[in-house]
């Protein structure tokens, strides 16, 4: 099932306007990602648009694909990590998934923009995020040890 979401999610963002500036990702394992806009679907079809934090989104998440964990940042002091489930990169495209505390999520990550579509549900609600990513230097490349 989630492979479907994660297809769909694919397609939409392929075919959706630009209305976030992110960066190449292409061969990056670490990235930061940040969220810009979120919509809360209820069970019934009501729907409403909010900034993420207003619905317990960070606004930054930074992504390591090698220890497959995602991450709030040290400056936003709520030291939150999720394991990463699963993970693929194809044709251009990253797709991860993970299943935590009751919630299932599925990240679509554009390698060659870094534009970022993430689908989060539970029971009786959705959540679709969007964002942009841009790729984080690792240890060696910023010179520390």
């Amino acid at each position: 099932m989630w492979r479907f979401f994660g297809t769909a999610l694919a397609l939409v963002l392929a075919f959706s306007p630009s209305a976030v500036s992110a960066d190449d990702l292409t061969g990056s394992t670490r990235f930061l990602c940040s969220a810009v806009q979120a919509t809360e679907c209820l069970v019934g079809g009501d729907c409403a648009i909010d900034l993420p934090w207003n619905l317990n989104i960070p606004q930054f998440i930074e992504v390591d694909l090698e220890a497959k964990m995602l991450s709030t940042t040290a400056a936003s002091g709520q030291n939150r990590t999720t394991p990463i489930e699963y993970f693929e990169s194809e044709d251009g495209v990253i797709s991860l998934q993970g299943y935590e505390n009751g919630r299932g999520f599925t990240f679509v990550i554009a390698e060659e923009t870094g534009q970022l579509t993430v689908a989060i549900a539970t029971k009786g609600e959705a959540v679709i995020v969007f964002g942009a990513c841009t790729p984080l230097a690792t240890a060696a490349e910023s010179g520390r040890k």
